[in-house]
């Protein structure tokens, strides 16, 4: 059940009714997100493989994180690692997590809340789950987005935006049948708290069984919606799609979600992500923690990781169950 709801639906401002020219994309492809393990061993789906790089530009990589109920000392996380040249994206559904970089930034988010970190240049980072929630177990259910930065972006300052959940803009369909959470982007004049570089829309939509929302949708963007839980259908020909799914849409102006009626009792709604963006059309080189534009930057990211270029641990660090920092 994600954690930002509202007692009143109805009382939201409205998404309007799409115009009689607009056209309804279509569904180019489904495809569905393997299971792995991530960081120290937390389970995710890998959402976006099987799709063409081309075809998520801006957008390169997103695990969903969980759902799933650990049991006490069970919870994980990531060691320190570093990053350049893109930025990440957390949001906790429910749950919560810890961050910390070397360049300063950090914090704890929880239920709704999204961490924004724009690597830039580069630094190291750690996500975990905070000691008592290690302690106790719980539910951690969440998402991690990577967003490409262009090439004139890559070596940016790196910057953390800790963005709460009240702070996302909530909206409805005409109908009150679906609750969006916009957390960066625009819709229907209504705007996220997310600041991007890369222009973009990232929203969380909870359609009810047997609903349907129809959101206008920028021409210049790409169209991606991911089925967190339950089952619906998605475009104008109403192809299936259920949890651990992920549509990609061709031209137009308008996506189209619907939810199952008859949804199972562990999922009484139909909640997906919906993500869009303009591409950035430059050439991608990959190699781990590192996006840059040739093999050769990436050859580089990796030389000045290793001398220690991107940051260090700062000394302030205390590991779980440990008493000190590290400096190494």
């Amino acid at each position: 059940m994600p954690a930002v709801t509202v007692a009143d639906v109805t009382a939201l401002p409205r998404v309007p009714e799409p115009g009689p020219t607009d056209l309804d994309r279509g569904v180019r492809s489904v495809t569905a997100a393997p299971r792995g393990y991530e960081g120290e061993g937390f389970p995710v789906r890998r959402a976006f493989q099987g799709v063409d790089l081309r075809d998520l530009d801006p957008f390169l990589h997103m695990d969903q994180m969980g759902e799933v109920e650990y049991a006490p000392g069970e919870p994980k996380g990531t060691s320190w690692h570093p990053h350049r040249g893109f930025e990440t994206v957390t949001y906790i559904i429910d749950g919560e997590f810890e961050h910390q970089d070397s360049h300063g930034g950090g914090g704890n988010i929880t239920n709704g809340d999204t961490q924004w970190m724009t690597a830039g240049g580069g630094l190291l980072h750690i996500e975990r789950p905070p000691e008592a929630l290690v302690a106790s177990g719980g539910l951690f259910h969440g998402l991690q987005l990577w967003v490409n930065l262009p090439k004139a972006q890559k070596w940016l300052e790196p910057k953390y935006q800790d963005l709460r959940a009240r702070e996302s803009a909530l909206l409805t369909t005409p109908d009150g049948g679906a609750l969006i959470r916009v957390i960066a982007g625009e819709l229907a004049g209504h705007e996220g708290p997310g600041s991007t570089y890369t222009p973009m829309a990232m929203m969380h939509a909870t359609v009810s069984p047997g609903a349907r929302m129809r959101l206008p949708w920028r021409r210049d963007f790409n169209a991606l919606v991911y089925v967190l839980s339950g089952a619906g259908t998605v475009g104008k020909d109403e192809r299936p799609i259920r949890e651990g799914q992920l549509a990609l849409f061709g031209p137009g102006d308008l996506i189209t979600v619907a939810g199952n009626r008859g949804q199972d009792s562990r999922t009484p709604a139909l909640d997906v992500v919906l993500l869009g963006g303009r591409p950035i059309r430059e050439p991608v080189a990959w190699g781990g923690p590192f996006v840059m534009n040739t093999r050769a930057e990436v050859l580089a990211a990796f030389e000045d990781y290793q001398k220690g270029k991107l940051g260090v641990i700062p000394a302030s660090y205390v590991p779980h169950g440990g008493l000190g920092g590290s400096t190494a």
